[in-house]
């Protein structure tokens, strides 16, 4: 195929920054991908170890930034799950 191949690059310098952008975003979308599974509070790999992990986040702050409000002294409303 036509601009796939080494020899086809170099008689089109034009298509490099195109193939630079593609696998600049390929790589951006598989590293954000990878975030969201491994580090959200949302996703759970391991139930044997942590058969609750809703309760692992209980008091911890999800938001950034307020300028009215300290999350920090707000208890969450949630109820408890415990037997």
């Amino acid at each position: 195929m036509q601009g796939l191949t080494m020899a086809s690059l170099k008689k089109n310098p034009a298509l490099i920054p195109l193939y630079v952008c593609i696998a600049l975003g390929s790589a951006g979308a598989v590293f954000y991908t990878l975030r969201l599974a491994l580090r959200s509070p949302e996703v759970t790999w391991s139930r044997k170890n942590n058969p609750e992990p809703w309760e692992e986040y209980r008091n911890k702050q999800h938001k950034f930034y307020s300028p009215v409000r300290d999350y920090s002294n707000i208890h969450s409303p949630a109820p408890k799950y415990t037997d």
